[in-house]
């Protein structure tokens, strides 16, 4: 009898350092083994737009809450398997977490994209109005990212996660006060607590105030007044450092 032919090739061993559906290939060993295919020498690609899973849990989430965010529940919107969508996210957890960290790194590129164009027209005071105008303009953009952000607190949709993601999710936040820094020492050349507590003032607790709490992301007269109270707590500055 004879015995059938293996089929032998070079393929790479791959060592990653992000999880499963953000792989980042840290070292590619070549080595050449036996390979047992499927279906062929190849895995099969994925098919279906992570994008597209996470469009619907986002959608999900605004509409009905996290606890409507489940694999079935996704999968039956999209038509993607439960399969691939484990395989690409891990777990129900993490894709909860990488829908809010989506969504906050769609907000969080918006504001500095604002506050970087404002800069280049020489308009220092303007970057930081421009900056506390983002969540509006924001809400016009990605309307349900914006209701994820601000409708639904993060300690709902996160749960247990992966270290690299909670690392993930200690980024963003790192960006905002990077951000605040920033634009102090623009406007005062100084970004000690002082400085920083009042530019703190103005693109976090005065739109939470005007903007947000009383649900006015889309009404203009709400905007000019968060322009004009920025200004004059602008004008006015922080304390002697």
């Amino acid at each position: 009898m004879r015995t059938p032919r293996r089929r032998v090739g070079t393929c790479y061993l791959l060592r990653y350092s992000a999880p499963v559906g953000d792989l980042v290939a840290e070292e590619r060993t070549p080595i050449t083994e036996q390979l047992l295919c499927y279906s062929g020498a190849m895995p099969r690609p994925r098919t279906h737009d992570p994008d597209t899973v996470l469009d619907a849990a986002e959608t999900l989430a605004v509409r009905s809450g996290p606890a409507a965010v489940t694999t079935r529940a996704v999968a039956a919107v999209t038509g993607v398997s439960n399969g691939a969508i484990y395989h690409t996210f891990g777990s129900r957890a993490e894709l909860l977490a990488r829908t809010w960290l989506r969504a906050a790194r769609r907000f969080l590129d918006l504001q500095t994209a604002l506050v970087d164009a404002a800069l280049d027209r020489g308009g220092d005071v303007e970057a930081v109005v421009s900056a506390a105008e983002a969540p509006a303009l924001f809400a016009e953009r990605h309307p349900d990212s914006s209701r994820l952000l601000l409708a639904v607190r993060r300690e709902e949709l996160l749960g247990e996660v992966p270290e690299s993601v909670a690392a993930e999710l200690a980024a963003t936040d790192a960006v905002l006060v990077e951000l605040l820094v920033r634009l102090s020492r623009r406007l005062w050349q100084r970004g000690d607590r002082h400085a920083v507590d009042v530019m703190t003032l103005c693109l976090v607790d005065l739109p939470t105030a005007v903007l947000l709490r009383r649900d006015r992301l889309a009404d203009p007269h709400a905007r000019e007044y968060l322009r004009g109270a920025v200004r004059a707590v602008l004008a006015v500055g922080p304390p002697p450092p």
